[in-house]
């Protein structure tokens, strides 16, 4: 492969893919040395028989309805969706759980959560569903912050991957932040898409910042036996690790609850709060 040809290499969450070329802009450099995939879709009604994953294959359920077929032998990961599935769509949303899993079957661990960079480090922005995970990574976007993914980040190691260059926004976030183009009902809801620059590779995890709502903004240091037990249920894949002491180096890195009120008045301070941390030598100590 000539240096031109490497140059062009694109994928995310650390995979190199084809087949997405209609939204290459979404898409990140990466190494030729990436695992490989090509990604289809098709439409149909396949059976809803039970999702299963060995170390071959994988069948996941769609939450939209439809299912992902993932092949490690082929390096191909087929989607079949009751509907046309636009190559935007499948970045991001769909291809996230397929990630997880190809990540998986590589000794990579994967998190339900956004991460950000500051000064090389990385942050995981860890949050349930509804916590404001993806206003909360807007809010850094636009503060001029390298946001590195949007709801799955796939660590080898300490070595967290770049996802897609996107947020997607709720209606309201994207009205409060003035921006997000409407892409229509996407996954299981309806989406505002903020584009996100390229960021730079190269970092290292450094922590975690879980997100909850509170009566003001907090923060409040996790000891170990909470880190592990706050992460565990928002791992990108619900199987036993096959690396446990992959897991539990995570588990060993700091990690601070912020919390702050349901309203987008208090947005700014959480924001601020969090750099705080990511900005803090000591936080790792």
């Amino acid at each position: 492969m000539n240096t031109g040809q490497a140059a062009s290499l694109r994928g995310a969450y650390g995979l190199r893919l084809s087949g997405l070329e209609a939204a290459e802009e979404l898409l990140v450099p990466v190494s030729e040395t990436a695992p490989a995939y090509e990604i289809e879709s098709e439409v149909g009604r396949p059976a809803p028989d039970p999702e299963f994953v060995d170390d071959d294959r994988g069948e996941l359920l769609l939450r939209s309805g439809g299912r992902i077929l993932i092949d490690r032998t082929a390096g191909k990961v087929s989607f079949v969706v009751p509907h046309e599935v636009r190559p935007d769509e499948l970045v991001h949303p769909y291809l996230a759980p397929a990630a997880a899993v190809i990540g998986r079957w590589h000794g990579r661990e994967s998190i339900h959560a956004g991460a950000f960079a500051v000064d090389g480090d990385v942050w995981g922005l860890v949050g349930e569903r509804e916590a404001g995970k993806s206003s909360t990574l807007a809010w850094l976007a636009q503060a001029g912050v390298d946001v590195l993914c949007d709801d799955m980040l796939v660590i080898d190691g300490r070595t967290p991957f770049r996802g897609p260059r996107s947020i997607d926004l709720r209606a309201d976030a994207a009205e409060r932040f003035e921006g997000g183009e409407a892409i229509g009902v996407t996954g299981a809801r309806e989406r505002w898409r903020l584009r996100l620059d390229q960021a730079p590779d190269g970092h290292t995890l450094a922590g975690f910042l879980l997100l909850s709502w509170g009566e003001r903004v907090e923060v409040r240091a996790l000891g170990a036996s909470e880190r592990l037990q706050r992460l565990v249920p928002q791992r990108g894949v619900r199987l036993e690790p096959t690396r446990v002491e992959a897991l539990l180096d995570l588990a060993s890195l700091p990690a601070f609850e912020v919390s702050r009120p349901r309203s987008w008045a208090s947005l700014p301070e959480a924001g601020k709060r969090l750099l705080e941390l990511a900005s803090t030598p000591t936080a790792g100590a």
